[in-house]
């Protein structure tokens, strides 16, 4: 990869990548809470992807939220390519914000665009599209309030969370829901507390994986699947908020080597990805059915990218790829997108 571009002179300038993210320090200075800015990344996660982005060769420029980048637009500040991250802070289309603006004014940026961003959010939504493309997700309901209660016609053990939250907020032990009845306080507590519909599902007892791709289109590909194990002491083995959050200590990481089971993942994961329209990079999260086969759960197309934190990147180190090389893999898939020479 060749990051520069020519000036009028003909001589070579390094191409200019903005960084557009929400810090999770800025957030709780502001006096958010801890769960509410969950999703939001790290001092260190900025700072190793700027490092992996310079140590590319390009020059960098933190732009901040999209509060920041709309302020930066609308002065006149332009990048050859915006490394988008943002997660937004309010409303089911919140990670679509950055992507509008950035289409606004005609800057191109990683990753998924605003549709997909927003469409992949909203849990239901995404399942809905990836079912009617005959891949296999758990039956579900949408509750928006206690009225819905009447139409959950599913066979517990059942599952509940926000339908449009990351990160595993609003998923504890309660999540996973043995009788019919206990749906009611849980959904009660979940609604006033994230104020959105409750996503009530079938309850697969199988084993737990997360996906990683790559690339655009058909040329997308699986990078390496990741099994999942929860120590049963916290939140009862549910991949949970605080599962993650301590996830050194609680959760056992696996690689799935290759053979039948990691095919039938990955044709699920792929066509999850592919009639979604992701581009760039995502992770699909993948759990087992009672008969063993593989289920879309979701799919996050703006994953975490802590280097040894975030799934994505553990999952890239699993299969020998070093950090700067999947940055470097998103930018060149970015650049090939927008056909700017890099």
């Amino acid at each position: 990869m060749c990051p520069f571009r020519e000036d009028e002179g003909g001589e070579g300038l390094k191409l200019t990548i903005g960084l557009a993210y929400d810090l999770r320090s800025d957030y709780l200075a502001q006096g958010y809470d801890a769960e509410a800015v969950a999703e939001f990344d790290s001092d260190e996660t900025i700072a190793a992807l700027e490092a992996a982005i310079r140590g590319l060769g390009f020059q960098t420029d933190r732009i901040g939220n999209a509060r920041a980048l709309a302020a930066r637009l609308v002065s006149g500040d332009r990048w050859d390519l915006v490394f988008n991250i943002t997660e937004g802070l309010r409303g089911r289309s919140r990670e679509a914000q950055a992507p509008c603006l950035l289409e606004l004014f005609g800057v191109g940026y990683t990753f998924s665009d605003p549709l997909v961003c927003a469409l992949t959010l909203d849990k239901a939504m995404a399942k809905r599209v990836v079912a009617w493309a005959g891949i296999p997700t758990p039956h579900f309901v949408m509750v928006r309030d206690m009225t819905d209660l009447d139409a959950v016609d599913l066979t517990p053990p059942l599952f509940a969370k926000p339908v449009a939250e990351g990160t595993g907020k609003g998923i504890t032990a309660r999540s996973r829901v043995e009788r019919v009845e206990d749906l009611r306080p849980l959904c009660e507590d979940l609604i006033e507390k994230f104020a959105q519909p409750v996503l009530v599902e079938e309850f697969l007892p199988g084993r737990e994986f997360t996906v990683g791709i790559l690339g655009n289109g058909r040329d997308s590909r699986v990078l390496g699947i990741m099994e999942i194990n929860v120590s049963s002491g916290v939140d009862n083995g549910i991949y949970s908020l605080a599962a993650k959050e301590e996830c050194e200590r609680v959760v056992r990481y696996a690689r799935l080597e290759r053979g039948p089971t990691w095919d039938r993942i990955a044709r699920v994961a792929l066509g999850a990805y592919r009639v979604l329209e992701c581009r760039d990079a995502a992770r699909v999260d993948i759990r087992m059915d009672r008969n063993g086969e593989p289920n879309f759960v979701e799919i996050n197309p703006l994953p975490g990218l802590h280097p040894t934190h975030s799934d994505l990147p553990m999952i890239a180190t699993q299969e020998g790829m070093e950090y700067s090389e999947l940055i470097g893999s998103i930018v060149r898939s970015a650049l090939g997108r927008l056909g700017v020479a890099g």
